[in-house]
C-alpha cells in the first residue's frame, strides 16, 4: 500500500483486497494543552505521556479490529497554536474529527467552538459527511472542573455531533472506544451515503459496497516548522501490536 505525495487531486474510491485492512483517517484537534497527544499515545500504546513537544505534529497508523473488521486507523495529532488558521492541510484528508478540550480549562472549551464551526462548515453537504466527536478530556481533574458536562453536551447538540468525556491518564478502554466510535461513525456515514464517486468507474451503489472502503488520499502538508511523520503497514493473518514513533521529550509511564 503506498501513499501519493503531490498537489491535490480527486480521491479515487477502490475496493480493498480481503487481506488488507480498509483505512480511516482521524484528525485530533484542540487547543494547546487539552491533551491531544496524550489521548493519541494512550490509544496507540495504552500508556500515558506527561510531557511532550506541543509544537510538533505527527501522523501515526495502527492496525485495529473494530466490530470484527480490520481497519488501518491513521491518526493526525495536530499542533495548532492559533486555532484552525491553517486547517486546509487536514480538512480534505480526514474521514473523521475528534475535537478535544480539557474540562479544567474553560479557554480550551471555548476554542472548540471555532474548530467546530470550521469543521462543520467544511463537512456540511459532503457525501459521505465526516463525523465529528466533541471530547472532554481530563475527567481525573474533576475537582478543578471549569466546564460542566451539560455545557459540553449543549455544544455538541448545537453542532449535531457526538459528545464524550474521558481521561487520557486513566482508562485505556474508554479512550479506545472514542477512536473505534469514530471508525463506526465513518462506516455508518458511508452506508447512508447515496453514491461512491470514482474517477475511473461509474458510481457504485453503497448497498453493495463493503462497510468501509479505502480512500487513498494524499497526506496534508504540515504546518510551518512542524513535522509530519507517517508509519504505514498492512494487515497480516495475525494482528500486530500498534506501532508508534515517539516524539522527543515524551515521558512514558
Amino acid at each position: 500500500m503506498s501513499l501519493m505525495f503531490g498537489k491535490a487531486r480527486t480521491c479515487n474510491i477502490v475496493t480493498v483486497p480481503e487481506h488488507e485492512p480498509s483505512e480511516c483517517n482521524i484528525v485530533v484537534l484542540g487547543a494547546m494543552g487539552s491533551g491531544k497527544s496524550a489521548l493519541t499515545v494512550k490509544f496507540l500504546t495504552k500508556r500515558f505521556i506527561s510531557e511532550y513537544d506541543p509544537n510538533l505534529e505527527d501522523t501515526y497508523s495502527s492496525e485495529e479490529v473494530v466490530d470484527q473488521q480490520p481497519v488501518l486507523v491513521k491518526v493526525m495529532d495536530t499542533a495548532d497554536q492559533d486555532g484552525p488558521v491553517n486547517c486546509e492541510r487536514y480538512l480534505s484528508w480526514a474521514n473523521a474529527f475528534i475535537i478535544v478540550y480539557s474540562i479544567d480549562n474553560r479557554n480550551s472549551f471555548e476554542a472548540c467552538q471555532q474548530y467546530m464551526e470550521t469543521v462543520t462548515h467544511y463537512t456540511k453537504g459532503l457525501q459521505p459527511e465526516a463525523p465529528v466527536i466533541l471530547l472532554g478530556n481530563k475527567v481525573d481533574m474533576e475537582r478543578y472542573r471549569q466546564v460542566s458536562m451539560s455545557d459540553g453536551a449543549a455544544l455538541a447538540s448545537r453542532f449535531g455531533c457526538l459528545f464524550f468525556e474521558v481521561s487520557a491518564c486513566l482508562d485505556f478502554l474508554s479512550v479506545q472506544h472514542i477512536f473505534h466510535k469514530a471508525v463506526r461513525e465513518v462506516r455508518l456515514k458511508m452506508e447512508r451515503s447515496p453514491l461512491f464517486i470514482s474517477e475511473d468507474k461509474p458510481a457504485i451503489s453503497l448497498t453493495s459496497a463493503p462497510p468501509l472502503t479505502a480512500c487513498y488520499k494524499e497526506l496534508p502538508t504540515p504546518a510551518t516548522a512542524k513535522l509530519v511523520t507517517v508509519k504505514s503497514s498492512r494487515a497480516q493473518s495475525k494482528r500486530r501490536a500498534p506501532t508508534l514513533t515517539l516524539l522527543k521529550g515524551f515521558k512514558i509511564f
